[in-house]
């Protein structure tokens, strides 16, 4: 093989990894964008479901206090 053969060689191996790993960037790009808006979904579903409780603690006299045992203790 000639220098030029070699070299070529190399640079077509060369092109076809850096193929491969944009498909596989923009792969994983995908993925941490999905994943992004699964967590900012749940988050603010958190969120929503906090305020709820609060409301109704709120609404059923603030948080109970621990009901005090028996007379038998």
């Amino acid at each position: 093989m000639s220098d030029d053969e070699t070299l070529n060689e190399r640079i077509d191996r060369l092109e076809i990894r850096i193929a491969y790993q944009d498909e596989i960037i923009e792969d994983l790009n995908k993925t941490v964008l999905a994943q992004w808006k699964q967590i900012d979904l749940l988050t603010r579903r958190i969120a929503a479901l906090t305020d709820r409780i609060q409301e109704a603690e709120r609404k059923a006299g603030g948080p109970s206090a621990p009901e005090p045992p028996p007379p038998h203790y």
